[in-house]
């Protein structure tokens, strides 16, 4: 696989995530999906919907969620949407939460450790997708960006413990971490089979604690903002990420990159080059 343009705008504002969408000169067909964060009841770094809202607007699309696997405000429909009333996505315009009413499995052709990934069965009402992803550290994955948004963001709460667990999903916090990391590249690769030319990404790097938007108690950031990026690949996207964070002047970066190391959080991004899904080979390309 060759080279993937990846486009970066140091800017931290709505209008800049509208433009680093634009820049990828997609056109999203159809009922447009935007998967964001809603962000655990309590954490206090999660990206805010009045950033987003431009993007959203701009591509016409409902903002769509699924339900955790772990106890928390998100882990039923009903307190999903509480908390989406609370942080005020719903004032955005139609907001779905796509396990409402079941899964559907969608097929992972080549996958080294899960050949199903239960989505929420609402997927299926869509036809293109927007993912719009809080780039930070996360206590399981290392890191969350692009590539966990679409597996473990979009499946189910029994697709989340399957792919957790690796295909066990009784095993959901004791299986062989490598092995949770490959089940999140195959179940990306079922959501960019299924979205082919029809996906974009952007990711935003602020606010970046070594917590991920799921704790109701995280961390401070101690890493500067960094930017926004985008790409029509998530693993190009993700590991321009990681580049950005190695190669940041600021100090404060050390602890994000404990976190991602302690975890092998680029595994990730490993597994799913391997398995195809995008390259790790990118061009950074800025857009001011």
């Amino acid at each position: 696989m060759g080279s993937a343009k990846v486009y970066f705008t140091p800017a931290l504002t709505p209008q800049a995530v509208v433009t680093a969408f634009e820049a990828l000169g997609l056109e999203l067909p159809g009922r447009v999906a935007v998967k964001v964060h809603s962000g655990e009841v309590g954490n206090q770094n999660f990206i805010r919907p009045a950033f987003l809202k431009p993007a959203i607007d701009r591509v016409q699309g409902a903002v769509v969620e699924c339900n955790t696997a772990y106890e928390g405000e998100r882990d039923t429909t009903e307190k999903h949407r509480r908390t989406l009333e609370l942080h005020g996505w719903a004032g955005l315009g139609p907001v779905d939460i796509l396990d409402e009413d079941g899964q559907l499995a969608l097929q992972v052709p080549g996958g080294r450790q899960i050949q199903t990934n239960y989505v929420g069965s609402h997927l299926a009402n869509y036809d293109s997708l927007l993912v719009l992803s809080h780039f930070k550290g996360h206590p399981m994955g290392g890191f969350g960006g692009a590539l966990k948004n679409i597996s473990i963001g979009l499946a189910s709460a029994y697709g989340k413990a399957y792919i957790h667990g690796a295909g066990k999903p009784e095993e959901i916090w004791t299986a062989e971490h490598d092995l949770f990391l490959e089940a999140m590249a195959d179940a990306a690769g079922s959501i960019m089979d299924r979205f082919a030319g029809r996906i974009g990404f952007v990711n935003i790097m602020c606010n970046m604690s070594v917590d991920c938007d799921c704790c109701a108690v995280a961390e401070d950031p101690k890493l500067a903002d960094i930017g926004i990026l985008s790409s029509l690949d998530p693993v190009a996207l993700d590991q321009a990420c990681l580049d950005l964070v190695y190669s940041s002047a600021d100090p404060g970066k050390a602890g994000l990159i404990r976190r991602i190391e302690s975890l092998n959080g680029v595994h990730t991004v490993e597994a799913a080059a391997a398995l195809g899904v995008g390259s790790r080979s990118y061009e950074l390309l800025r857009l001011d």
